[in-house]
C-alpha cells in the first residue's frame, strides 16, 4: 500500500503498487471503486480541500488529477523525468506541489491548469514536499539528508536543516504553520520550530525506519507509521509516547488523521486498509487556518496552541505505552469481498506538461477542465451549474468566427511547443547526468588528493 488519505474518515482513498488508484465507500455498505490510468506504481494519493478532486502520483512520472466520482475523468500532468513521489494541495487548493526523483519541486496552478515554477537545491531524490497552511512556506525532504523551507513568494530557499546519520522519508507542518515534523529513516521523529529555527522534540520510539506522520488537526497529537510494524501516538503537549498500535502484518507506509480527527487510516505491505476511530475527541476549533492566519509567518509571536517543550527531548523506545493490537476485533472487509467498480480514465483527458496546456478535445463537457467551485471568486455552486446546463447551448465549431487560418496557426505553436516541451525534459535528464558525473569526478579527485597527501 503506497499511501492513504481520508476526507471524512468513510471515504479514504488509496495507493499502492498495482497501479491502481481506490476510492472507498465504507457506508451504508462497502464499496470500492478502481480508477485505472497510471502505467506504473501509484507513491502518493491527496483530496483537494474540498474532497471534490484527488491529485495522484506515480513512478510513471505523471501527476493525475480527478475528479472523485464515478465516471474517472482525469488530467494528466507531465510534471518530471523521473517518478514522482509526493502531492499536495494548497489549504485554499489552489495550487498543488508534486516532488520527484529528478531532484526538483514542482508548484502547478490548479484553477487555470498550468505549471508555474521549479524549485531547485536538493541534490538528491526529494521524497516529499507540503505546503504550509497559508501556502507561504513548502517544506522538502531528500535523501540528500536535508529538509529544505521554501518561500513561495521569492521561489527561493530560506532555511535548511541538515542530518548527518539518516534522511527524512515524509515531512509535514503543524495545523498551525509553526512547526514541521519528519518521519526519518534513522528510526526518529523530530519537530523544529522554523521560526527559531529549533529542534524541539527527539523521538526514538521506533526499531526502524518511520516512513510518514500525521498531524492531529488540534496540533495536540502526532501519529507516526514505520516499517517496525507500528503505529505510534505521541503526545506534544507532554512530550511522550501514548500508543503503540499493532495491526499490519509487516512495514506499515503510510497513516492520516481525517479532516476532523475522529477517525484515522493506515496502509502497509500487507497491502491491508486499516480504519482507526481515535479517543480525542472533537476540536474545539474546527477551522485552526482560519483562527491562526494572521500569524502564519516567520516573525510570528507564540501562540498558546503553539507552545511545546522549548528544548529538544529525547524519548527512548524503553517508555511505557498502551499497546492496542485489533487483529481479534476489527471488521476483515477482503475476507467479506467488497464490490469492487473499476473506472476507465476517458481518452479524452487533458494533458498538461511543465511548459503548458494543452485543452481537452472536442466534445468533452465542462468537467473536464476540472472546475472547482471553491476557487472561482465571487461565483456561487449555482452558477457553475448553470454554466454546466447550457453548455449545449455554445455555439458549433461551424459556427465559431475564429479564421481557418489562425486555427492552423494556433495547432502548429501548440505542435511546435510540443517538441519544445521535449527538448526541454532531454536537456534535463542530461544535465542531471551531468551533475551526477561532475559529483562522482570531484569525489574521485578528493580521494585522490588525500592518498597523495597521505604518501607524502
Amino acid at each position: 500500500m503506497g499511501a492513504v488519505r481520508s476526507s471524512h474518515g468513510l471515504r479514504p482513498a488509496t495507493a499502492s503498487w498495482d497501479t491502481f488508484l481506490m476510492l472507498w465507500n465504507l457506508k451504508p455498505h462497502a464499496r470500492a471503486y478502481r480508477y485505472v490510468g497510471h502505467k506504473d506504481v501509484v507513491t502518493s494519493v491527496q483530496f483537494s480541500p474540498h474532497g471534490n478532486l484527488l491529485a495522484s502520483a506515480s513512478r510513471d512520472r505523471t501527476v493525475r488529477l480527478w475528479i472523485s466520482d464515478k465516471k474517472g475523468k482525469s488530467s494528466e500532468f507531465k510534471a518530471h523525468t523521473a517518478p514522482v513521489r509526493s502531492v499536495d494541495f494548497s489549504g485554499d487548493g489552489q495550487f498543488l506541489v508534486t516532488a520527484s526523483e529528478d531532484k526538483s519541486i514542482k508548484v502547478w496552478n490548479m484553477y487555470h491548469q498550468r505549471f508555474m515554477y521549479s524549485l531547485y537545491r536538493h541534490t538528491h531524490w526529494v521524497h516529499c514536499a507540503k505546503f504550509s497552511p497559508d501556502a507561504r512556506i513548502i517544506v522538502s525532504c531528500s535523501e540528500d539528508k536535508t529538509i529544505k523551507i521554501w518561500d513561495t513568494t521569492s521561489k527561493q530557499c530560506v532555511n535548511n536543516f541538515s542530518d548527518s546519520v539518516g534522511f527524512a522519508n515524509f515531512v509535514d507542518f503543524n495545523p498551525n504553520g509553526t512547526c514541521i515534523a519528519s518521519a526519518g529513516s534513522d528510526h526518529t521523529v523530530k519537530i523544529w520550530d522554523i521560526r527559531v529555527n529549533k529542534l524541539l522534540q527527539h523521538y526514538q520510539v521506533h526499531s526502524r525506519g518511520v516512513n510518514c506522520l500525521s498531524f492531529h488537526p488540534s496540533g495536540n497529537y502526532l501519529i507516526t507509521a514505520s516499517s517496525d510494524g507500528t503505529l505510534k501516538i505521541l503526545d506534544l503537549l507532554e512530550g511522550r509516547p501514548l500508543y503503540t498500535l499493532q495491526g499490519h502484518m509487516g512495514p506499515v507506509f503510510t497513516v492520516s488523521f481525517s479532516k476532523g480527527g475522529e477517525l484515522f487510516t493506515s496502509g502497509g505491505a500487507d497491502a491491508q486498509i486499516l480504519l482507526w476511530k481515535s479517543n480525542f475527541g472533537e476540536m474545539l476549533c474546527k477551522d485552526p487556518n482560519k483562527k491562526n492566519l494572521k500569524r502564519l509567518h516567520f516573525e510570528s509571536s507564540p501562540h498558546l496552541l503553539d507552545i511545546y517543550p522549548r528544548s529538544p527531548h529525547t524519548h527512548e523506545g524503553k517508555n511505557e505505552t498502551v499497546e492496542i493490537n485489533p487483529k481479534l476485533e476489527v471488521i476483515d472487509l477482503q475476507i467479506s469481498s467488497p464490490p469492487v467498480v473499476d473506472v476507465l480514465s476517458f481518452d479524452s483527458t487533458t494533458t498538461m506538461d511543465s511548459k503548458g496546456r494543452v485543452l481537452p478535445d472536442k466534445g468533452e463537457d465542462i468537467c473536464g477542465y476540472f472546475l472547482n467551485p471553491s476557487l472561482i471568486p465571487e461565483c456561487s455552486s449555482a452558477t457553475v451549474k448553470k454554466k454546466t446546463e447550457d453548455v449545449s447551448d455554445l455555439p458549433s465549431e461551424s459556427q465559431r468566427s475564429i479564421p481557418l487560418a489562425v486555427t492552423d496557426a494556433l495547432e502548429h505553436i501548440m505542435e511546435q511547443l510540443s517538441v519544445l516541451t521535449q527538448t526541454v525534459s532531454i536537456l534535463e535528464q542530461r544535465l542531471t547526468l551531468t551533475e551526477d558525473k561532475l559529483k562522482d569526478c570531484l569525489e574521485n579527485q578528493q580521494k585522490l588528493f588525500n592518498v597523495i597527501q597521505h604518501r607524502s
